[in-house]
């Protein structure tokens, strides 16, 4: 007989308790322990389990023994989504996309189902959120109509099993993995049992059918998705579909990618007809910038293998307060901080009074160092009002003593300022040997802080 068991799980990170708890000892958080119902089987069982399934068992191999031939991918309509993916999807892999609400996640899986299906694929849409008609409805806004495309309405996790066993299809969309339940298990949907068990056996049948499946996770208002960390760790991808509610612009980044690198970025813009995937960002992020404006430079940051160019403006003025503000959208407030106290020692600039917004245009976020030298010269700029150069970019990792130090793959980020019409860009001057810059654009090695606000300000 199998046996029931009663323990308390936190629902935030999984946490497992005998009793209850007002403190999660994993997590620290308040009230997160709920009981739940565990039925375990005993040994005999699972083995008689196991012998009545169809599967064959496996048994260890020598390395030397395996092949190595790569498995073909599935390339998709949009290069973007391709270039997120590391080239296209990889049959059998598990997929898991999060993000805000609204978005605009169920739209790019409902449009790559789409393009997957007019490729002659069959494509299992199961939506535990709308009904068929709700989907066919948001379809035909979208332009998506084909004969292999498949919709399912169902949140119960045998019935889902059930019809793509019938159908067995080549890729499989689950919207959303906290709606589905299985129903040996007795917690709520969405809770952390049925969220684990429900993406255990979407593995399984991944990985035993060879279908590519996509599951779509809400996230917590911290941002992260929602449910356990080992949801993340289960997975073969995880994307975050992030952007501003009051842009059209979209960021697709994968974080975790077991077949292709990660922090790779796809940037699309929201219109009527659902997402369209903007092939050359920086051109649509620095359209809009002001000429002659002081507070305002032109960065090449990498994204993943991408170099784009964004504005970054910075607003100093004096503080009526005590404690000067220090605020920033789009990069981390503690590095704004650290570079402030950097130009006050090593340059000379008073800004213990003074008031400091820092933003990045576009609804972009930037997290390497390679912006820090043009972080710097922004705030400079606002703080003299002396504008930098329309046609200026600059790219270096600043340290704390003022010297400029080398950021990576400098030849794609200066062929992209090229590119766009860019005349000068400064960069650190050991970046200036081992590779030969493009004639259409003066190429300047600085060493320190103050020999980069020397070229950038005149002084």
């Amino acid at each position: 007989m199998a046996k029931k068991k009663t323990k308390f799980i936190c629902q935030s990170c999984g946490y497992e308790s005998p009793k209850w708890m007002g403190r999660c000892p994993g997590c620290n958080g308040w009230n997160t322990m709920t009981e739940e119902v565990e039925i375990t089987a005993s040994k005999n069982q699972r083995r008689t389990a196991f012998a009545h399934t169809d599967q064959p068992m496996s048994k260890p191999v020598s390395i030397m023994t395996v092949g190595t031939e790569q498995e073909p991918r599935v390339m998709t309509d949009s290069r973007e989504l391709n270039r997120v993916l590391g080239g296209g999807i990889v049959p059998g892999s598990l997929l898991l996309i999060g993000g805000d609400p609204g978005i605009g996640k169920s739209t790019l899986l409902l449009q790559v189902s789409a393009q997957l299906a007019r490729k002659d694929y069959d494509v299992l849409y199961i939506s535990g959120e709308e009904s068929v008609k709700q989907t066919k409805l948001r379809a035909v806004r979208l332009g998506v109509t084909s004969d292999h495309l498949f919709v399912y309405s169902e949140t119960d996790m045998s019935m889902i099993e059930q019809s793509i066993e019938e159908i067995d299809p080549d890729f499989v969309i689950i919207d959303s993995i906290q709606t589905v339940f299985h129903p040996d298990v007795t917690s709520a949907p969405g809770s952390v049992s049925q969220v684990r068990e429900c993406t255990a056996e979407l593995m399984r049948l991944a990985k035993t059918k060879g279908i590519a499946i996509f599951i779509v996770g809400h996230v917590t208002k911290e941002g992260n998705i929602a449910g356990p960390r080992l949801l993340e760790h289960m997975v073969d991808t995880v994307l975050y579909f992030e952007g501003e509610r009051h842009h059209t612009f979209r960021i697709l980044r994968a974080v975790k990618n077991r077949f292709g690198s990660t922090n790779e970025m796809g940037i699309f813009e929201m219109k009527e007809e659902g997402l369209e995937e903007v092939m050359n960002p920086s051109e649509i992020f620095l359209e809009e910038r002001s000429q002659g404006a002081a507070g305002s430079t032109v960065v090449a940051s990498m994204e993943g293998t991408r170099p784009i160019l964004v504005e970054i403006q910075a607003l100093i003025s004096p503080s009526i307060f005590p404690n000067p503000r220090r605020m920033a959208t789009g990069i981390d407030h503690n590095r704004v901080s650290l570079l402030m106290a950097v130009l006050e020692k090593r340059v000379g600039l008073l800004l213990q009074n003074q008031d400091a917004y820092l933003k990045v245009t576009g609804g972009v976020k930037l997290g390497e160092p390679a912006v820090d030298l043009a972080v710097i010269v922004s705030i400079a700029s606002g703080f003299r009002d002396v504008p930098t150069k329309a046609t200026d970019c600059i790219v270096g990792e600043v340290g704390l003593t003022g010297e400029v130090r080398r950021v990576s793959r400098i030849e794609q980020r200066v062929k992209e300022a090229a590119k766009l019409g860019f005349e000068r860009i400064i960069i650190p001057a050991n970046n200036l040997s081992g590779w030969t810059p493009p004639s259409d654009i003066e190429v300047i090695g600085v060493s320190t802080v103050s020999e980069a606000l020397k070229y950038a300000l005149g002084g």
